[in-house]
């Protein structure tokens, strides 16, 4: 009876003093804060553009992203023209920073002669732990100027002629480290078209992909996707598929695109390369980043 009572005392004795254990466990944990933390996604995409479309991710704080956005002409030019080697457009442009959410941005097109600016804020970002947000939310609302030498100078041009918007909402997920998805609700608004048939209102939605293929390098794909009868004939939807190659500061973009413009208001609505009869474009980005303040320790 002794040796139960004790084996008994000692059972007892033995749980009561785990229980103590696991909750001064408990007790040092929530000191420590670690069941306070919340796990922000992060490289989402290698950069802040998928190809042509913004992308979840946001220029650092303090960090300026310049980049250089080549595109030869089409493949199916033929070998007099070097399948399109022996024209191109680009774009220079500039993002920066202000906020860990909020960034703006600048370029200039050899495409229209366009000129154009952004802001994007990140409104939601995703996360698990403490906060556990499903999704990244961003808005993206972007100006647009067509320099191009008026057609006709002898009858009344107006600057607001040559303007154009876009607003973007840009819904996504990494869903792990290998896949990220992302939609981008978007509205163009074009004070002045080509024909009466055109609307100046355009709503379409872009999607994007990522697909890691190794720590350095990823897949990308983008479609950009326009209601019906709101363009001229011979619209196309865009479509664009690429590798992102990073290398320490540098990020390189190879892609192909049946879009010419680099923008949103000419990739949604002026894109006229078929992939099916070759209207291909072969190009390419370089981001590079440079730090200009440095965060705070």
């Amino acid at each position: 009876m002794n040796n139960r009572f004790t084996f008994r005392i000692g059972c007892l004795s033995l749980l009561l003093l785990c229980t103590m254990g696991l909750q001064a466990q408990d007790d040092l944990l929530s000191l420590l804060g670690e069941d306070e933390t919340t796990d922000y996604a992060s490289a989402s995409f290698k950069t802040n553009r998928v190809i042509n479309l913004h992308s979840l991710e946001n220029t650092h704080r303090g960090v300026l992203d310049f980049k250089i956005n080549h595109r030869f002409g089409m493949l199916n030019q033929g070998a007099y023209d070097l399948f399109g080697l022996d024209n191109a457009s680009m774009r220079l442009g500039f993002d920066y920073g202000i906020t860990k959410d909020l960034q703006i941005g600048v370029g200039r097109s050899t495409y229209q002669k366009m000129i154009d600016g952004y802001a994007k804020y990140r409104i939601l970002h995703q996360s698990s732990g403490k906060r556990n947000m499903p999704i990244t939310l961003s808005a993206v609302a972007g100006m647009y100027i067509n320099t191009l030498k008026w057609s006709d100078p002898d009858r009344d041009n107006y600057f607001s002629s040559r303007l154009s918007y876009t607003f973007q909402a840009l819904i996504g997920r990494k869903f792990n480290d290998w896949i990220t998805v992302q939609l981008a609700p978007t509205v163009i608004h074009r004070n002045l078209v080509s024909t009466a048939a055109e609307e100046n209102d355009v709503y379409g939605i872009g999607i994007g992909v990522r697909q890691r293929i190794t720590r350095r390098v990823t897949l990308n794909a983008e479609y950009m996707y326009l209601l019906p009868d709101q363009v001229r004939d011979g619209i196309i939807n865009s479509f664009s598929i690429g590798a992102d190659i990073e290398t320490g500061g540098h990020v390189f973009q190879l892609h192909l695109t049946n879009s010419t413009g680099m923008a949103e208001p000419t990739a949604f609505t002026e894109t006229t390369g078929d992939w099916l009869d070759g209207g291909i474009h072969f190009g390419f980005n370089i981001s590079r980043v440079f730090t200009i303040v440095k965060p705070k320790i």
